[in-house]
């Protein structure tokens, strides 16, 4: 294979016959590579607007770490459901023991996902962007869940398939176990290879198709793969914070997410997976511009409602400040953040929900809960 690849004569790899079936073996990217589609140029410099765009209009957003709190549990859910979890973001807002006992695994799963992202991000200023930190990551997602006995934080040592319930009937079969470490040594080596002229968001569409294909756990792969792009972001300083996550984007269009992955193996077309990739970097860095611009607005309205609090309105603030971080609360969550009794965490409440900020949820007169309606609205509408 030629050192110096182009679009238009990529190939993905060839199938190896073993017992009984064939696996797939990718070949490697650690190459040069030659930008020859113009339809993808055209839309590479459109994604790069747009990230910019939202990137310069994160940095203006005041407290911005409040609201970057709920694009991560957005994106959990998100993730979580293309593998096949139920847990929305009201759920995944609530303490486990307020959900039925049935859900609360896939709560779980996605509270997983939350600390494996927090737990990336901070690994992040003392790691490279790197097969360790990859492991990392791996291990805090399947912890104590439905995965914790398939080798949390190590690549896998068998065979594992994706569809089909077994080898013979599988949709897609990965590369042979023992060439996953060599694999994922080139797919490391790609991403800090200076010496190669491509791309930032090529080269992570690129290193989410490869990591796909390798497939390099026993499970997780998916979640785990769709991380690295926000911490490719973050690493690379493309991004100063956290805030573009893709799933929403798969999982609004997980069936051609899966055939642009499949026909980039199938038929060598690796241009089209990355005109699906860079759409979904435009339309989601549009989405979150919007939602920012629409945070700023609810938070200048609710500021003009909360100073007919008078005495309250400083109480109310602090609720408030819990509240754009996780915007369910209760009367004991309130008696804590602002300080008061409970008498007064009753009244406060009571005022919150007559100006329209806060909604009672559950109907009942004791254990009530309840909810910043227009501001969770930004994020699951």
């Amino acid at each position: 294979m030629p050192n110096f690849l182009n679009m238009k004569s990529f190939k993905a790899g060839t199938y190896i016959t073993q017992d009984g079936y064939k696996s797939f073996q990718p070949n490697p990217i650690n190459r040069q590579w030659m930008l020859d589609n113009m339809e993808v140029l055209e839309m590479l410099g459109r994604a790069d607007r747009e990230l910019g765009r939202l990137d310069m209009f994160s940095g203006c957003v005041p407290n911005i770490d409040l609201f970057i709190s709920m694009h991560v549990i957005k994106e959990a859910t998100q993730s979580s459901r293309i593998e096949g979890t139920q847990t929305n973001i009201r759920e995944a807002l609530l303490d486990k023991e307020d959900l039925p006992p049935e859900s609360r695994d896939d709560w779980d799963e996605v509270q997983n996902y939350i600390r494996a992202l927090h737990t990336a991000i901070a690994d992040l200023q003392t790691l490279p962007f790197s097969s360790r930190l990859i492991r990392n990551t791996h291990k805090v997602l399947l912890k104590g869940v439905r995965g914790k006995h398939k080798s949390p934080g190590e690549f896998r040592k068998s065979q594992n398939w994706i569809g089909g319930s077994t080898l013979k009937n599988a949709v897609f079969i990965p590369p042979i176990h023992s060439f996953v470490g060599e694999l994922m040594s080139d797919l490391e080596k790609f991403i800090h290879n200076e010496s190669i002229y491509f791309p930032e968001l090529l080269r992570i569409a690129l290193v989410h198709y490869q990591f796909e294909t390798i497939h390099p756990f026993l499970d997780g792969n998916g979640r785990v793969g769709r991380l690295l792009i926000t911490l490719y972001l973050v690493s690379r300083g493309i991004l100063k914070n956290p805030v573009l996550y893709l799933s929403d984007f798969f999982e609004h269009n997980r069936s051609q997410y899966y055939d642009k992955l499949t026909q980039a193996r199938e038929n060598d077309d690796i241009s089209g997976w990355f005109k699906f990739f860079l759409s979904g970097i435009i339309e989601t860095a549009q989405n979150g511009i919007k939602t920012f611009d629409n945070i700023l607005r609810l938070q200048k309205s609710v500021e003009t409602s909360l100073q007919t609090l008078g005495s309250r309105a400083a109480n109310a603030q602090k609720v408030m400040q819990s509240l754009y971080k996780k915007p369910i609360t209760n009367a004991a969550k309130v008696t804590e953040v602002a300080g008061i009794s409970n008498a007064s965490a009753y009244k406060l409440i009571a005022s919150l929900e007559k100006l329209g900020i806060l909604n009672e949820t559950t109907g009942g007169k004791r254990g009530r809960t309840y909810e910043f309606t227009n501001y969770l609205k930004l994020f699951s509408e």
